[in-house]
């Protein structure tokens, strides 16, 4: 994968907030910090360069990236973190303003006819068959129609992080998914099994908020 493009956009937009983060959850002064980014960069840019292009339909390039940019500051730390610690890392360096706006905005379209068939393309595509760093997800609407599971049979984020050595800290990741379907405001996000903690799938169920009432 090319570095320019949305990897590059991706650096400029995140950055900043991963730095300033390793002071505020991991406790690191601001030089520390500074020096732990500039070397972050350098290794962000390696992964990246070692990930197959994405096909243009896949929509978890995204998800790729996000990884890659974890996993390189990660690496870089003076010392492993928790479980604990990285997922608060992850969620807080994430969640800037603009990304709570734009899980807002995705979710006024929850649970849309665009926003169905876009998850029955994506369950179609099966991009992880051809690219191990993607993923192949089933689409399971919920007979009483309170919304749908996305069953993910292969992650991209446990591959590369793997890969990486650093495949105990993806439930750091996973955490993600349950604060960005509460800042969209539309959904509540259900899981019981990871392949991460030794499950066949991910589910990642959301229900109609107005369902639960």
């Amino acid at each position: 994968m090319r570095y320019s493009g949305m990897p590059m956009g991706m650096w400029a937009l995140f950055a900043g907030s991963f730095r300033r983060h390793l002071s505020s959850v991991y406790g690191y002064d601001p030089e520390t910090a500074r020096s732990i980014t500039y070397k972050a960069k350098a290794r962000y840019k390696e992964i990246i360069q070692r990930i197959p292009e994405f096909e243009r339909s896949d929509r978890f390039k995204m998800n790729i990236v996000n990884c890659a940019m974890l996993s390189a500051f990660l690496l870089n730390l003076p010392e492993r973190p928790t479980l604990e610690a990285a997922g608060e890392y992850y969620g807080a360096s994430m969640m800037t303003y603009p990304m709570k706006l734009f899980c807002r905005m995705s979710g006024r379209r929850k649970f849309s006819e665009k926003d169905i068939q876009a998850m029955k393309d994506t369950a179609a595509l099966r991009a992880a068959d051809r690219n191990p760093y993607s993923w192949n997800m089933d689409y399971l609407p919920y007979p009483d129609g309170s919304g749908y599971e996305a069953r993910f049979t292969k992650c991209g984020i446990c591959a590369l992080m793997r890969e990486l050595g650093l495949f105990d800290l993806v439930p750091a990741m996973c955490r993600l998914d349950y604060t960005m379907s509460e800042a969209g405001g539309a959904s509540e996000f259900v899981r019981k099994y990871t392949i991460a903690s030794g499950g066949d799938y991910c589910d990642c169920g959301y229900k109609r908020k107005e369902s639960l009432r």
